[in-house]
C-alpha cells in the first residue's frame, strides 16, 4: 500500500510593516523632534526682527547668534556621553527644557542687556545640543529596525519643513506680537519637545533585533550595555570615538561631510548672494534657490522612505556628491532657473544621503554607543560650518568666486566618489546583506 506524502507546508510571507505613521510612540517623538526644529530655526529670524525694531544691534546679533552655536557644540558630546549613561527621555526632557529656559531670558534682557542674551543664547543652545544625539538614539530605542528608515525621513521631513515654515509662520506671527512675545513662543515650543515624546524601550537594543538587522559586534555590545561599570566622562567619549572607528564607512562618510558642509555649503552660502545681486540684478533667485533646496530635501525624504537600493552606501555617496551641482551652476552665466534646478537636485541628494547614513548608524553602532557616535555626526556637521563660512569669504575676495567654487564642486563630487571605495562603504554595513552573501 502506498501513501501519498503530504505536501510541504509553505511559509507565508511576512507581512509589510505597518506604516511608522501609525504608531502612537512615534508620532510623539516626531511632534517633540518638529518642535525643536520649529524652535532652531525661528530663534535667529527673531532676532532679526528685533534688529529691524532696534531692540538689538548688528554687532549684538552676531554675538547672540555666535553664542549659540557655542553651547552647542559645547553641549552636543556631553549630551551625547549623558545620552549613553542615563535614560535618552531624561536628556531630551532636560535638554529641551533647558532650551525653554532660555527664552524668558532673552526676552528680559531685549534691549536691556546684552550680557544676559547672550547667556541665554548660549543656554539655548546648549539644549539644542543635548537633545541633538538623544533624539537619534531614542529613534533607534522606539522604532524597530524594518520601520527605521521611513522613520528617519519622517524626522528629517519634519527637520526641512521647519525650515521653510518657521521663518514664514514667525513672519505671520510678527505681524501681531512683538519681538518678546515671539520669543516666549519659541519657549512654549522648547516645551512641547521636552513633554511630548514618551519613554522609549520598544526596541531598547540592537540585540533584540532580527540578526539580519544588525552587526554581530553590536548586538554583543547591546547585551551588556547595563552591566558594564560607568567610567569617567572623557573616557566615555573617547570610548565612543573608538566605536566610531571599528566602522570604515562612518569614517568615510564623515569625510565626505566635511567637504560638502565645510567647503561646497559655505562656498554657495557666500557665492550665491553675490551672484543673485551682481549676475541677475535681483534677490529673486536666492530666494528662490534656498526653496528649492528645502523643497528637493522634502522631496529626496519621501522617496528614500520607501526606496532600498540594492547598495545604499554607494546610492548615499553619489546623492551627497549631487551636491556639487550647485556650485557648479553658480560658476557659468547661466538661466536663472538652470541655478534654481540646481539647487533642487542638490537637496534631493542630501537627504538621499542623510536618511540612510542615520539609519545605518542606528543598526551598525552598538547600542549602548549610539547617542555618543551621533553626537560626532553633529559636531562635524554644525562644527564645520562656521569654520567654512570664514575661511571662504576672504578666499573668494583673494582668488575671486570663479576659481573657489571649481575648488569646492570638485571637492563635492570627488570625495563622496573616494569615500564610497572605502571598504563596507557599499552597504553602511561591516558586512553585506543576506541575499548578497548567498549570491
Amino acid at each position: 500500500m502506498t501513501t501519498t506524502p503530504a505536501p510541504a507546508a509553505t511559509k507565508s510571507p511576512a507581512p509589510p510593516p505597518r506604516s511608522v505613521l501609525l504608531d502612537p510612540a512615534f508620532l510623539r517623538l516626531w511632534a517633540g523632534t518638529t518642535a525643536s526644529g520649529l524652535a532652531t530655526w525661528a530663534l535667529p529670524f527673531v532676532l532679526g526682527l528685533a534688529v529691524l525694531h532696534r531692540d538689538l544691534g548688528a554687532a549684538g546679533l552676531g554675538l547672540v547668534l555666535a553664542a549659540r552655536t557655542a553651547g552647542f557644540l559645547a553641549a552636543v558630546t556631553v549630551g551625547g556621553v549623558l545620552a549613553d549613561r542615563h535614560s535618552r527621555r531624561a536628556v531630551v526632557l532636560w535638554s529641551a527644557l533647558a532650551a525653554a529656559a532660555a527664552a524668558p531670558l532673552l526676552a528680559a534682557g531685549l534691549g536691556r542687556s546684552l550680557v544676559l542674551m547672550t547667556f541665554a543664547a548660549a543656554l539655548a543652545g546648549a539644549g539644542q545640543g543635548a537633545c541633538r544625539p538623544a533624539f537619534q538614539a531614542l529613534t533607534a530605542e522606539t522604532v524597530e529596525p524594518a520601520r527605521r528608515q521611513q522613520a528617519n525621513a519622517a524626522m528629517t521631513m519634519a527637520v526641512r519643513g521647519s525650515t521653510l515654515a518657521g521663518p514664514t509662520l514667525t513672519a505671520l506671527l510678527a505681524a501681531f506680537l512683538d519681538v518678546r512675545t515671539l520669543l516666549l513662543g519659541i519657549g512654549a515650543l522648547w516645551l512641547v519637545a521636552a513633554l511630548a515624546p514618551g519613554k522609549g524601550g520598544a526596541v531598547a537594543t540592537a540585540a533584540e533585533a532580527s540578526p539580519d538587522a544588525v552587526s554581530p559586534s553590536a548586538a554583543a555590545a547591546g547585551s551588556v550595555a547595563d552591566t558594564s561599570p560607568r567610567t569617567g566622562f572623557r573616557a566615555e567619549f573617547l570610548d565612543g570615538i573608538r566605536e566610531a572607528r571599528r566602522h570604515p564607512w562612518f569614517l568615510a562618510g564623515l569625510a565626505a561631510l566635511v567637504a560638502v558642509i565645510a567647503l561646497g555649503y559655505s562656498a554657495t552660502s557666500v557665492a550665491l548672494p553675490l551672484i543673485s545681486r551682481d549676475r541677475y540684478g535681483t534677490e529673486w533667485v536666492l530666494a528662490a534657490a534656498m526653496t528649492a533646496y528645502t523643497v528637493g530635501a522634502l522631496v529626496g525624504a519621501l522617496v528614500i522612505a520607501r526606496l532600498r537600493p540594492r547598495s545604499q552606501g554607494w546610492a548615499a555617496f553619489a546623492g551627497l556628491g549631487a551636491y556639487g551641482v550647485a556650485p557648479l551652476s553658480l560658476m557659468l552665466p547661466v538661466h536663472p532657473a538652470v541655478v534654481v534646478v540646481a539647487y533642487a537636485v542638490a537637496g534631493v541628494g542630501i537627504e538621499l544621503f542623510n536618511v540612510p547614513w542615520f539609519t545605518a548608524t542606528q543598526r551598525e553602532v552598538a547600542p549602548d554607543k549610539l547617542a555618543r557616535v551621533s553626537s560626532l555626526d553633529f559636531l562635524v556637521s554644525y562644527g564645520l560650518a562656521p569654520v567654512g563660512l570664514a575661511l571662504i569669504a576672504p578666499a573668494i575676495g583673494h582668488f575671486g568666486v570663479t576659481p573657489v567654487l571649481a575648488v569646492c564642486a570638485a571637492a563635492c563630487l570627488l570625495v563622496p566618489a573616494a569615500a564610497a571605495l572605502v571598504p563596507t562603504a557599499r552597504h553602511f554595513a561591516r558586512t553585506a546583506p543576506v541575499e548578497e552573501r548567498a549570491g
